[in-house]
């Protein structure tokens, strides 16, 4: 095929739609192997940083973008997509204030990829959503344009696989699944793929490669809301989780440990079971299995709330009025990735009960602009003695390498720790009260 024959010689113009956490080191990664490519973004600032070298994303370097310069075309002109000739769209899939999947940013960027598409291009869906969304939903709007799938452009999915700030995996070393709407069309993606990555994993269908993600992060879910409600009832009973999930992984076999903490976080885990959820009522079916791991996700923010409350009542304080210091604003440890964080949620708990909330975080300077969350607007104070003396208690939400856990625990009140982190740093003290 001709475009395969591009694809191998590195002449296939590769454009990129989305240039967050998963599309900008995807574009990274195809620019280091020698494609010419184009990142799309409607966020024009983005657009004019990257055009500058400059990085918005912590863990990716700005030295990486540069490198990348001669190669690398940012814009917010969509209609340079004619002159792509493999499109990728890597774009949110959230979920709606019902929790049902909100596929507006998919099917708009479908809607605008048609108005562009050509005879012989490649589209790829990329963005976690549930089976059946690339071979009908996508599949229609690109074919009301006269072209068919699998005759006059190929059509393929690929599950992001991106874990942010990962030290042992990155784009190119984690194995890529694709999926295609025909066998023609996942010759070409794979193909593409193959110039990226160390090793691509062909699947029979666009529906198993969907499928595929939403297991992987379905597996994830029920077995951290396993640890969570076992958290909980050995909190009652008066033994330490922590300790037993290390005892449990000495267990050369059958088991792998997952560990407890304030609530999911990130735009996977927390989002992505939904969709699952959502297209098995089209079956008249239903996932408890994935409900039930959902339900005690999200109370969790809850739980820590009920923790600092009972730990303030030791010390003869309420909720109400007491000034609370969060540590760390980011879904997990070392990275500057808000979304979903379960810190935000616990901030908005905790400011409905009164509480006068401020947080640091080395990797998050500012706190603003959240869509489920348009009433948090806070800036990372610095970690001095001073702030930490004036917190009546400290909350540990993301165990930062960066904290000095020492100096912390030395000038606080009194501590909540929700990773285990101070215990981890051989720090025992009264003040620390693990939830």
């Amino acid at each position: 095929m001709e475009l395969i024959k591009k694809i191998k010689s590195k002449k296939a113009d590769v454009g990129i739609i989305g240039l967050g956490y998963v599309g900008l080191p995807l574009a990274l990664e195809f620019c280091r192997a020698g494609f010419p490519v184009t990142g799309f973004d409607i966020d024009s600032k983005k657009v004019g940083l990257l055009k500058q070298g400059k990085s918005y994303i912590k863990h990716i370097s700005s030295s990486r973008i540069k490198e990348c310069s001669s190669s690398f075309q940012p814009t917010s002109d969509f209609s340079r997509l004619s002159e792509m000739d493999c499109i990728i769209l890597c774009v949110p899939t959230p979920l709606n204030k019902n929790r049902e999947p909100d596929m507006t940013y998919v099917f708009n960027t479908t809607k605008t990829v048609s108005r562009y598409l050509r005879k012989g291009q490649l589209v790829v869906l990329e963005s976690t959503t549930y089976p059946g969304t690339t071979d009908e939903d996508m599949r229609a709007i690109l074919e009301e344009t006269g072209f068919k799938a699998g005759k006059d452009f190929s059509l393929a999915y690929s599950p992001e696989r991106e874990d942010p700030n990962n030290k042992d995996f990155s784009t190119s070393t984690i194995p890529k699944v694709v999926g295609g709407y025909t066998k023609g069309c996942l010759s070409i993606a794979k193909a593409l793929y193959d110039s990226i990555v160390i090793k691509t994993v062909p699947v029979s269908s666009t529906k198993v490669a969907e499928a595929t993600k939403l297991l992987e992060n379905i597996y994830r879910s029920v077995n951290i809301a396993l640890v969570n409600e076992l958290k909980m009832l050995f909190d009652r009973m008066g033994i330490d989780i922590w300790e037993v999930i290390e005892a449990s992984k000495t267990k050369p076999f059958g088991f792998q440990a997952f560990y407890p903490g304030p609530g999911l976080g990130g735009h996977c885990i927390p989002i992505d079971p939904f969709y699952l959820t959502w297209k098995a009522r089209e079956y008249e079916f239903r996932t408890r299995f994935i409900e039930l791991a959902g339900e005690i996700n999200t109370l969790m923010p809850y739980y820590v709330v009920e923790r600092v409350a009972a730990v303030l009542n030791k010390y003869g304080k309420a909720l109400n009025s007491s000034k609370i210091l969060i540590l760390g604003m980011a879904y997990k440890k070392d990275i500057d990735d808000q979304r979903e964080s379960p810190s935000l949620r616990i901030i908005d708990i905790l400011r409905e009960h009164g509480s006068e909330v401020f947080y640091n975080d080395p990797h998050v300077p500012v706190c603003k602009g959240h869509r489920n969350y348009t009433d948090i607007s806070l800036q990372s104070v610095d970690l001095t003695e001073k702030i930490l003396k004036k917190a009546d208690i400290i909350l540990l939400l993301t165990d930062h390498s960066a904290y000095d856990y020492a100096f912390i625990e030395k000038n606080a009140v009194c501590i909540v720790d929700t990773r285990n982190a101070f215990e981890k740093n051989r720090i025992k003290s009264r003040k620390i009260h693990k939830a």
